[in-house]
């Protein structure tokens, strides 16, 4: 598979209103960083001249795409940024930023011990001992570890009868449901059984977005001509619960890393888009819990803003009775994957995302529902208030009994 060059220098559409610079979360806290402009399209003029115009503040950036949202020319922003991070900086990755960028290493590694590491990295001397050595801030909190994750429970309990039914899709869980959230992935294969479509998993990688923020360029690439590999030989759906997944893949793998990916990108979609076409074209039928109450708040992560799919979510949502949703006004959480670990940017992280905590607490749902995994981290850690994948609402909320029954033409013979 060969790589394109990374042309995704569309700056000359740039008309310079700044509009992107007044949208960018990062400018409004951090003086250190130059702004989208600056940073994009107006920098690449000078960068394209001589490589000395580089700054190295370019690292402040998130890629959350904001600035890219508001562009009215589509200029390209962050992946400009982003790309002349990869051919100018000189900054080689730390320790640090290795381990937070592996995310599949670091799990399996974990594992096997996951109730001693929990226990260790909550202690104050393990969190000082990191912010010194490694510099990941002390006042972050991890995700905890499952000593079992979602791949050994689907081979146990849901594999040997995926291929009864007549509707197939390939699962693509990512890295968090695996070793962090495997009740997402149960969630997943129990609504889309009970929907009459048998799962199928591949062998699967880390998409990559921790390495492209961490600036190993390579190993991103790898992992993402390996994925393309094996998620386009099946030819089915490719089907996810994570926002940042999803976006990396369609959009960060030729943009970012070069990597064609048309063998697969059209078929790559989010859960709660599937569902509500499946359901828009009537061809399947979802039966509700009448009992079931919840007081809910959905965060939109920026990386659904750009895929522009928020649509899907508040409308399969709303189709539960009981649910009172509240959607978020449009707002960063700050957390930005592996960035808002940094202890140079933990500050910059939680000032982003306060006016979002603010709201939260003013509203204090039952709980708040995002389609990304860091997002939960950081609006749990930063507000107390529980975050749930929209597909955990909705398999608690649908009868998956009845579901199933209203589905049965797409369920497997006995």
């Amino acid at each position: 598979m060969q790589e394109k060059n990374l042309s995704v220098n569309n700056f000359e559409q740039c008309i310079k209103c700044t509009i992107c610079t007044v949208y960018c979360p990062v400018v409004q806290v951090n003086p250190l960083y130059p702004g989208p402009k600056q940073a994009g399209p107006d920098g690449e003029r000078f960068r394209l001249k001589d490589p000395f115009f580089y700054d190295e503040n370019l690292k402040y950036c998130m890629n959350c795409k904001r600035c890219e949202n508001a562009c009215p020319s589509g200029v390209k922003i962050a992946d400009i940024i982003h790309s002349a991070r990869r051919r100018y900086s000189a900054a080689r990755p730390t320790l640090r930023d290795r381990i937070l960028a592996g995310t599949d290493f670091m799990g399996k590694m974990a594992r096997p011990v996951a109730p001693i590491v929990n226990a260790v990295v909550r202690t104050p001397v393990a969190k000082s001992a990191m912010d010194s050595v490694l510099k990941v801030d002390k006042h972050r909190t991890f995700p905890e570890y499952r000593m079992k994750g979602f791949i050994s429970w689907f081979k146990r309990n849901a594999a040997r009868e995926q291929s009864g039914y007549e509707n197939q899709l390939l699962f693509f869980h990512g890295c968090s449901t695996e070793f962090q959230h495997p009740e997402v992935g149960k969630a997943f294969v129990k609504v889309m059984n009970a929907l009459g479509w048998g799962v199928q998993l591949a062998d699967e990688k880390c998409c990559g977005v921790a390495m492209i923020s961490n600036g190993l360029w390579k190993q991103a690439a790898r992992h993402a001509r390996h994925n393309v590999k094996v998620l386009s030989k099946p030819g089915l759906p490719i089907v996810a619960t994570a926002s940042t997944c999803t976006f990396t893949m369609r959009d960060e793998y030729p943009d970012i890393l070069g990597v064609d990916n048309s063998a697969i990108r059209d078929s790559l979609t989010l859960v709660e888009k599937f569902i509500y076409e499946l359901l828009d074209e009537g061809k399947v039928k979802l039966a509700f819990k009448p009992d079931y109450k919840a007081r809910v708040a959905y965060h939109i992560p920026c990386h659904m803003e750009k895929l522009g799919w928020s649509i899907f979510t508040r409308a399969l949502l709303g189709m539960i009775p009981g649910l009172d949703l509240t959607v978020l006004e449009s707002g960063c959480c700050g957390m930005a994957g592996t960035y808002g670990f940094k202890k140079e940017n933990y500050n910059y992280s939680q000032a982003i995302g306060k006016p979002l905590f603010d709201k939260i607490k003013a509203i204090s749902p039952d709980f708040v529902t995002s389609e990304c995994d860091t997002c939960k981290w950081q609006i749990e850690m930063s507000t107390g208030v529980k975050v749930l994948n929209p597909i955990l609402i909705l398999a608690d909320a649908l009868d998956l009994e009845a579901t199933a029954r209203a589905n049965e033409k797409n369920r497997p013979n006995d």
